[in-house]
Order: structure tokens, then C-alpha cells, then sequence
């Protein structure tokens, strides 16, 4: 059989994943908290399916989960979105992201992705025909080079991707960010896939600039989210798109066929659940907590952290520590010191390697403090 991705073998992650359980590690590499979500949360699923929702729902999603996450839009970032035709539930987040390619790639058509750049994207364009166009963020601020995203296009491109808050890096754009970015998207006439899961992990007083809030670029956008981020639930794989009603009628073409519809008695929870604002709203001053305290442990070692201002990550430098690759030493990492961390150059086309590897702070204080113990003895 010919391979529909030739070139793409396990997923980093994964392979971290294991190596953490086979030296019994403490896994700081894979994006996911190690504390209880919200039993509340739990209790309003599990009366869900209690009370009979345990059959299909509807295929764009719970109509009254598609209200409340219209109501919350507006309430954030003041912009009507129309539940009916402008939001659709899927079963994730990296699904919502898979389905917008597919919705739009034709063979040959080139998009424009920012690197290091969370694994998924290159092979949801592969996969659809589709040429990658990576341009590298300006290390170590990893910044956006504007210059070269409108030198990059060709009257093949056909979209661009975003992520902010940005995985692996933590970066958020800024309002000057989406500024250029809606002008060249209008310019070039293109797409925009906004990758924005982590929008409630803000820190430092920074706002989430979602292109919701831009109505020109939200016309040729696709907007895509994930409850497992907010809500601590990972496992639970419900995300959501949001769109322009004429591209979200081409979306869910592709959806109706591919997942249908999404676990009904999680979408009743959620949509009773959200209800409680606060569970969202406190998220970016607990997260920030969190990574300012794995800061803290870290100080005193030569470990030094690229400043992180959203996402569960954080990213450290350790070229006073090895000349090693990052690969070899986020191996030596695991199998020596106990702890499962994630090199840098996997998010890279090209193995870019700067000598950083990234770290989850998702976790509990106790977790936290035992992969210091472990960082401290490099």
C-alpha cells in the first residue's frame, strides 16, 4: 500500500509518552494536567446521561451548547456569532483544525505555517494535497517576521495558520499581530485557520486577541477551540469551530461524513457547566501561578526559561548544561534523571535545534516540585 504520509512516523509525544512510563519518569513532555477537573463538571454529565441523553445529537452540535458558546463569544470579545449556522462541535480540537483543511485544500495548494509549530498541522495539510510553507519564528523572542510571510506568497497559497496562545512557544499576538495579518490574508485573498485552544491561558496582563474580533479577517477565517484545554477534561476530545456562515456550510459537509456528531451527555453537561463563568475567567491567574512557580524551582539551576505568557508550556534553554542535540538530551533526560521532557527541534520541518526543550507546567504542585528535583541534579 502506498502511504498517504510517507515521510511521518510516531508522534513525538507518543514516543516521550512511553519512554516516561518505561523508566518510570515524571512526564512533563505531554500537554495534559495531572489534577481533578471540576466534579461539579462531572456530576452535570453524569446527570445527563442519567436523565436520557445518551443518543445522537445533533450534528453541528447541541443546539443549546451552540447558544451558550454564541453567548460567550459575545460576552468576551463583543462579536455576534449566529449558533445556527456560525459554530460547530467536533470531536476536538486537532479534528476542528483537520476539518477546516480539508474543507479548503485543493492538490497543490500551498499553506503558510509558523515554526516550531505544533505536530499536527503539517500532515492535516499533507494529507489533503496540500504544500507546506513553513517559515521559522525569529528565535529566541520567537517572534513573527512579517517580511517573510508576504515574500512567501505565491499565487498558489491558499491559507495561513495561526496559533496564539502559540504551542510549543507560548507567545500570544498582539493586536499589531493581527493587524498585518488581516492585511495580507485581504491582499492575497486567502484563509485563515486560527488555532486558538489556549485562549483562557493568558498571562502577564496580556489579552487574547482572537480574529474573531476582526470582522474582514473573521470573513475568511475559521476559528477553532477545544474544551479539554479549559475544563481540564483532555480526554474527553470535544472541541468546537466557529466560522462565517458560507464557509462553515462547506465545513460541515466534510463533518457530517467524517465524525457526524459528538458525545451528546458530555455536550449536556458542558452547556449546564457553563453557566459558571469564574470556571474559565479564573484560568490565565492559575496557570500563571503554576508556571511562575516551576520558575521558581528552576532560578538557582542553568536552566534558563524563553519567557511563556500562555499554553501549558514553557520553554528552557540548556546549552550551558550539553553540547548534546535535543533529542538526545531530552532522552538522556528520561532515562537518567527520571523526566520526560519535549526537544524543540520536533516542532520543526527541518529539526531546527537551538538547544531548548519544552515543559508542561499543567500539573500539580507536588508534580511540579518533584521534576525540579529531578532538573536540579543535571
Amino acid at each position: 500500500m502506498q502511504s498517504k504520509l510517507p515521510t511521518i512516523g510516531t508522534s513525538i509525544f507518543t514516543v516521550m509518552s512511553q519512554l516516561a512510563v518505561q523508566h518510570k519518569a515524571i512526564n512533563l513532555g505531554q500537554g495534559f494536567p495531572d489534577f481533578p477537573m471540576s466534579e461539579t463538571l462531572i456530576n452535570c454529565v453524569s446527570d445527563a446521561m442519567h436523565a436520557g441523553g445518551n443518543q445522537y445529537a445533533h450534528t453541528y452540535g447541541l443546539p443549546l451548547l451552540r447558544e451558550r458558546l454564541a453567548e460567550k463569544i459575545n460576552f468576551l470579545y463583543q462579536t455576534a456569532i449566529d449558533p445556527e449556522t456560525e459554530i460547530t462541535v467536533t470531536p476536538g480540537g486537532t479534528y476542528a483544525i483537520f476539518t477546516a483543511f480539508s474543507t479548503i485544500i485543493q492538490p497543490g495548494d500551498e499553506v503558510i505555517i509558523f515554526e516550531p509549530a505544533y505536530d499536527s498541522y503539517i500532515p492535516n495539510i499533507t494529507f489533503n494535497g496540500g504544500v507546506v510553507v513553513p517559515i521559522a519564528l525569529e528565535f529566541p523572542n520567537y517572534s513573527i517576521p512579517w517580511d517573510k510571510v508576504s515574500d512567501a506568497i505565491t499565487k498558489k497559497t491558499k491559507a495561513i495558520l495561526v496559533n496564539t496562545p502559540h504551542n510549543p512557544t507560548g507567545v500570544v499576538m498582539t493586536k499589531e499581530d493581527l493587524l498585518q495579518l488581516q492585511e495580507i490574508v485581504l491582499t492575497n485573498n486567502l484563509y485563515l485557520i486560527s488555532d486558538e485552544v489556549y485562549e483562557h491561558l493568558i498571562y502577564d496582563n496580556k489579552q487574547h486577541e482572537t480574529a474573531m474580533k476582526y470582522p474582514d479577517l473573521f470573513a475568511r477565517s475559521f476559528v477553532c477551540f477545544s474544551f479539554g484545554k479549559t475544563y481540564h477534561c483532555t480526554g474527553w476530545k470535544l472541541g468546537y469551530c466557529v466560522a462565517p456562515a458560507a464557509l462553515m456550510k462547506e465545513y460541515r459537509k466534510v463533518h457530517q461524513f467524517n465524525a457526524f456528531s459528538c458525545d451528546t451527555p458530555k455536550q449536556l453537561g458542558i452547556a449546564e457547566y457553563m453557566n459558571n463563568r469564574e470556571a474559565y475567567l479564573t484560568l490565565g491567574t492559575m496557570y500563571q501561578e503554576k508556571r511562575d512557580y516551576l520558575r521558581s524551582l528552576l532560578a538557582n539551576t542553568q536552566f534558563k526559561y524563553i519567557p511563556s505568557s500562555g499554553s501549558y508550556f514553557e520553554s528552557y534553554r540548556y546549552e550551558a548544561l550539553s553540547d548534546e542535540s535535543d533529542k538526545v538530551f531530552a532522552e538522556r533526560l528520561v532515562k537518567d534523571f527520571g523526566i520526560a521532557v519535549i526537544p524543540m527541534s520536533a516542532f520543526y520541518q527541518n529539526a531546527t535545534d537551538h538547544k531548548v526543550i519544552r515543559l508542561c507546567f499543567a500539573k500539580k504542585t507536588e508534580t511540579l516540585e518533584a521534576a525540579a528535583a529531578c532538573l536540579l541534579k543535571v
